[in-house]
């Protein structure tokens, strides 16, 4: 059976299935990184401002041991408590700022599309759905973040038996010395493990953010059916376009009725060019491009000059000469008035009812054009 016919999901996801995955919420993102970073970002906190916080908690525990007449006689435990929680507010709001922002970032960094989408925040029955808890508990997913957990403990777990095992012995002695500089080796102490297990948590992080990406891009990987629709979503089904094309017509022919009216005859290439002229000897000694274009505007053009009877002439070189070389509304260049003549001569004696050859014109070789408008004396 060939991989078309199978359905086998062997490409890889398009960067629209991508945003459109995004905004259902399936979303580049590994937990791992956001608990890194946020254990990263307390034990920085600790290191640089843990010792202004334990300042500003030893001097209101001082002033809450000093004891006067005053404060003997008006005790208010409830005041001495709520000024100490004070103290203790600024720096654990800083704390709490500097951990949600850092988590917010490992979140919504990585992948970087559809992240902030109202939709997602609206309640969806599959997020209180039972059976898809117990299918994601139970199932391949479930399996597979009991694995890292595991993992994730183990590894922790030996980083804080070999911080134990390098800081027990003075730990246990802690209190027999100066106090300050007891207290100076346990804050030390503290902030060194956290730092350690900041680095296992971001060889995790490392380790998980590739595994989420090929997971998920796994998970989204289509078929060859799904690249055709998708390609025909973006570019537009053919009758779609048809009928874009047919209303661009339609707009075009709105706005070159009158110029239409007032051509005498039409050159085309005969499918890409369309070039409308006529002569008055009293407002030029030339005749005069009344309108030109191409693709759907050529083809309205021609539309319109079939529907007011005016003739149109199929001269390729002659037409894209014409289009290259004169704007609308400007006398046609001296080097094809010969030309030019020659089938407005023509033209006059159709209208006589006359039955003329066809007549034969050429176009000099410095202007002779291809239809992207290069320069090209080999064109006949």
């Amino acid at each position: 059976m060939s991989e078309e016919s199978s359905g086998e999901k062997s490409f890889a996801p398009s960067a629209k299935r991508l945003r459109d995955a995004a905004k259902k919420g399936d979303v580049l993102r590994s937990r791992e990184l956001a608990t890194a970073g946020a254990t990263l970002a307390g034990a920085t906190w600790l290191l640089l401002a843990g010792p202004w916080m334990l300042s500003l908690m030893a001097g209101a525990l001082r002033s809450g041991f000093t004891w006067d007449r005053a404060t003997l006689e008006n005790f208010e435990p409830g005041t001495m408590l709520l000024s100490l929680v004070m103290v203790v507010v600024p720096p654990v709001a800083v704390l709490g700022v500097g951990v949600v922002l850092v988590s917010v970032v490992a979140q919504l960094g990585p992948g970087g599309e559809g992240r902030w989408l109202g939709g997602n925040l609206a309640p969806k029955a599959s997020r209180i759905n039972p059976m898809s808890g117990l299918k994601r508990m139970f199932g391949a997913n479930g399996w597979i973040e009991m694995g890292k957990a595991l993992a994730k403990v183990t590894l922790l777990g030996a980083i804080a038996w070999n911080w134990g095992k390098a800081n027990i012995l003075e730990l246990a002695h802690m209190g027999r010395g100066n106090l300050f500089s007891q207290l100076a080796y346990g804050w030390h102490a503290l902030v060194m493990l956290f730092f350690t297990l900041s680095a296992g948590l971001l060889v995790i992080a490392f380790i998980d953010f590739p595994v989420q990406w090929f997971r998920r891009n796994s998970r989204l990987k289509m078929t060859m059916q799904d690249m055709r629709d998708e390609h025909k979503e973006s570019e537009g089904s053919p009758e779609n376009k048809a009928a874009q094309r047919d209303r661009q017509r339609k707009i075009a022919m709105g706005g070159m009725i009158p110029a239409m009216m007032e051509a005498q005859f039409v050159l085309t290439n005969p499918t890409h060019f369309s070039v409308a002229l006529a002569y008055d000897p009293e407002q030029a000694g030339a005749p005069i491009v009344i309108a030109k274009g191409r693709g759907d505007k050529a083809l309205a053009m021609r539309e319109l000059a079939a529907e007011y009877k005016v003739p149109v002439l199929e001269y390729p070189s002659l037409a894209r000469s014409v289009y290259y070389t004169t704007r609308e509304r400007q006398v046609i260049r001296e080097e094809l008035y010969v030309a030019i003549a020659a089938i407005l001569a023509f033209v006059f004696a159709l209208k006589r009812g006359e039955h003329p050859p066809r007549p034969d014109v050429s176009v000099p070789l410095t202007l002779r054009f291809d239809t992207d408008g290069r320069l090209d004396p080999g064109l006949a």
